[in-house]
């Protein structure tokens, strides 16, 4: 799958957010960087999260399970009902 937010495209996240659940995108910090990714799976206290460019994305695949701690925001806009 492409990219949903090609780089330098504009997102509106909160890092206000109640629960994550699968499919949601997230900002996460990981080796000093912003990365956004979609939520594959989440349990307490931790989160499973994929690039949606799976051949070009570093993610879960790679580090392994996330603190929830390391999640910045959820993105609010663009959309991203599928």
């Amino acid at each position: 799958m492409h990219p949903l937010f090609p780089e330098g495209k504009v997102v509106v996240a909160s890092g206000w957010f109640k629960k994550l659940q699968p499919s949601d995108v997230v900002i996460i910090m990981h080796d000093g960087i912003e990365k956004i990714k979609r939520v594959e799976q989440v349990r307490p206290q931790e989160v499973y999260v994929l690039g949606d460019n799976s051949e070009a994305s570093t993610d879960s695949r790679d580090f392994g399970w996330l603190p929830a701690g390391s999640i910045r925001g959820k993105v609010l806009w663009p959309r991203t009902n599928y």
